[in-house]
């Protein structure tokens, strides 16, 4: 056996998002006869509020190294800032009896940067996933660079993405544009068919049927519950559609968004609410799909693949690359209503066919853990920052 300089690789996921993506480079390191899986779950995996999702990383056949509680079951500001300070606390603790080689994180939540953040102070080589992009609605765009600037090799989805990581200050060397993770996913599955999907999901699909993701903007929060009830406003109407809500992520705001889908489910019969649908089931769901609404990645990352529409409102993801296949609206129902009924025009319908995904066609994962591989952790500590010229 060579000698890898990377050998114990911890893959630390706190949510059904980041885990989504991070399932199949879990899947390739536990098969690879020279690397040992650490998993560490924290964040919404361990929260009954939104699904206890750490049951689906070990339905997928992963033994869980560590679950560390964090959530402060308050989701105010005050709340998010406990939850950071309760993941600063332990993490030390489980690296220290873990003792990977190397860590690797994906994205921008807040819970991944509080973990970055011990990785630094504690000198453990980290690398970054779904790093460069732009989320200028939300607080997580400058956790996002934050982890960038904590993290010592960098796996992006487009060359746009490596520049603005490079530009960030880090070493071309160590910034690998390798795809996005989501079309990776959505090839390495599966997907169940549309008889299948109901008997699983206890729920007729409708003639037309949308998938419903609704983030608080975390920059805006004192606007979420007037934002959502626009969206809400544009969906009551509907009651020939059926309408697939899933939960929005542990921010700030996000329990009004549970309380107002919970009473609409609650008084419309075409609607139903999923806390998770796990990965399999969230995919092939928006398969059978005529359009995606909402404000969540999910829309621009993997919709694209699948040539159906994103509806995305606000600014939540607003300077993330987009596919044509993505209508943006404002979070006002004349608009929200203006956006799905250009969803339904023959023009834009018969358009969706020629939608390229920006992310790529696939591979990421095999890309990372080749890479790794190959990476030396001599020096790797005391980065160098790298100025443009």
């Amino acid at each position: 056996m060579n000698k890898l300089d990377f050998r114990r690789i911890c893959v630390v996921t706190s949510s059904r998002a980041d885990y989504g993506l991070l399932k199949k480079v879990m899947k390739n390191i536990k098969t690879d006869k020279e690397l040992i899986l650490q998993t560490v779950v924290t964040g919404t995996h361990l929260s009954s509020e939104y699904g206890m999702t750490y049951r689906e990383i070990e339905n997928d056949g992963f033994k869980i190294d560590r679950k560390v509680k964090i959530l402060s079951r308050d989701n105010s500001s005050k709340g998010l800032l406990k939850s950071m300070a309760n993941c600063q606390l332990k993490f030390p603790s489980i690296f220290s009896e873990l003792k990977p080689n190397l860590i690797i994180v994906l994205g921008d939540r807040f819970e991944i940067f509080a973990v970055t953040s011990v990785a630094l102070i504690e000198c453990l080589p980290v690398a970054h996933l779904h790093g460069g992009e732009l989320t200028q609605g939300a607080i997580d765009d400058a956790f996002r660079h934050s982890i960038t600037k904590m993290s010592h090799i960098h796996f992006v989805a487009n060359d746009i993405y490596k520049k603005r990581v490079i530009q960030l200050g880090e070493q071309p060397s160590k910034v690998f544009n390798v795809g996005g993770l989501g079309v990776d996913s959505i090839n390495s599955l599966r997907l169940i068919k549309r008889d299948e999907l109901e008997n699983d999901l206890g729920f007729e699909f409708k003639n037309k049927n949308f998938l419903i993701t609704f983030h608080s903007e975390t920059l805006e929060s004192d606007s979420t519950e007037k934002q959502f009830l626009e969206l809400l406003k544009v969906l009551r109407p509907l009651k020939e559609t059926g309408l697939i809500f899933t939960l929005p992520n542990s921010d700030t705001g996000s329990l009004i968004i549970i309380k107002l889908i919970n009473k609409f489910v609650s008084n419309h019969l075409n609607a139903i609410v999923f806390k998770s649908l796990g990965q399999l089931h969230y995919l092939s769901c928006m398969s059978h799909m005529d359009g995606v609404i909402g404000n969540s990645s999910s829309g621009l990352l993997e919709a694209p693949s699948f040539k159906i529409p994103t509806i995305n409102i606000g600014d939540r993801q607003k300077g993330r690359l987009q596919a044509s296949s993505v209508i943006n609206c404002r979070p006002e129902r004349s608009c929200i209503e203006k956006a799905i009924k250009k969803l339904d025009s023959k023009r834009f319908l018969a358009s969706l066919k020629k939608t390229v995904n920006p992310y790529g066609k696939g591979g990421a994962s095999k890309k990372i853990i080749s890479i790794i591989k190959n990476q030396k952790s001599n020096g790797i500590l005391k980065k160098q920052f790298f100025d443009l010229n």
